[in-house]
């Protein structure tokens, strides 16, 4: 019964006429809707794209873990049935009027991949609306474009449909233009650690904030090094974080940098290397921070950083305060 509720409530928003155009595959309308669910219980899948996958089946064992049901990684019945309950049977899906902010930009349609040349652009903004709209509600751009066949995404007042999740909010732009990410970013005034800790586990390419009990508060897929960079397993504190940081990008710590790189400002916005956020951590160039590819978490190699999604950093910055404990562990 918790299936056929949770189906129709997506296929009412979400059936589209595939006989008028052979649009992108609809995403898995039960996945679709887990994910949503999970994301707003605070186990992060990472990118919502309504595909099963391994940042799903983790979020999903976790989930399961922290309600006492039986750990599969796999979304049964009784899993969906506590979900409908933590989500209070809301739709999974709903209907979302795009402003003239969403569509004011300024955007940056090329971004080269080259470090230098990102340093001569004025900004690292969004590329266009659709890219704000999707990581507005943690989705992936071919999932929105799926669930609204024909839809530009450039007309102020249109209706779009998008997952049910806290919108990801835009931060300021940063005050100042001192380099940032990989250097010492200013720390938040009269804070003090709130006595959680923050958990990076490599076997499983995840972060999870605990408190004192060790009751996860939220969980999110990371990618967290690579053979080159290894994760530096450890304790270590968070001495600071920032918001929108430019980037300092110093080719002698990245051993792939091109020998014909210099040192150079990576100019601030969602698609900087670091995304919207930089968390400095006491392990000097270390840093747990946002991404400009959210579809690459958990999937891909890091620099020996910790990455996320952009909105699921913003939610760490909630727990990050000067003298957090970071455990990164095998």
């Amino acid at each position: 019964m918790v299936r056929v509720v949770l189906a129709l409530f997506i296929a009412s928003t979400v059936v589209v006429a595939q006989e008028r155009r052979k649009a992108t595959p609809l995403p898995d309308e039960m996945v679709l809707a887990a994910q949503v669910m999970l994301d707003v219980a605070g186990f992060s899948p990472g990118e919502i794209d309504g595909k099963p996958g391994t940042n799903f089946g983790r979020a999903a064992a976790a989930y399961q873990e922290s309600r006492g049901l039986s750990v599969s990684g796999k979304v049964d019945d009784a899993t969906l049935d506590r979900l409908r309950q933590d989500f209070r049977s809301q739709p999974p899906v709903i209907s979302y009027t795009i402003t003239d902010a969403d569509i004011a930009g300024p955007f940056q349609p090329d971004i080269p991949k080259d470090m230098i040349a990102q340093s001569k652009l004025p900004s690292l903004d969004y590329r266009n609306a659709l890219e704000l709209i999707a990581e507005k509600f943690h989705a992936s751009p071919a999932l929105l474009g799926s669930l609204n066949p024909g839809q530009t995404f450039m007309e102020a007042g249109a209706q779009v449909t998008v997952p049910n999740v806290t919108p990801l909010e835009p931060l300021p732009p940063p005050a100042e233009t001192k380099p940032s990410a990989a250097a010492k970013p200013s720390a938040p005034a009269n804070t003090k650690p709130s006595g959680v800790r923050i958990v990076v586990t490599k076997k499983i390419s995840a972060l999870t904030v605990e408190d004192a009990d060790g009751r996860v508060l939220f969980f999110a897929p990371v990618t967290t090094g690579s053979q080159h960079d290894p994760l530096p397993i450890g304790k270590w504190k968070v001495t600071g974080v920032q918001q929108m940081p430019v980037f300092n990008y110093n080719p002698g710590l990245f051993w792939d940098a091109s020998p014909k790189h210099s040192k150079a400002k990576i100019p601030a916005g969602p698609n900087n290397p670091v995304g919207i956020a930089w968390i400095d951590l006491s392990k000097p160039h270390y840093g747990i921070h946002g991404t400009p590819e959210p579809s690459q978490i958990g999937h891909v190699q890091s620099h020996g950083c910790v990455r996320m999604t952009n909105w699921d950093v913003r939610r760490v910055m909630e727990w990050a305060k000067p003298g957090t404990l970071v455990v990164f562990q095998p």
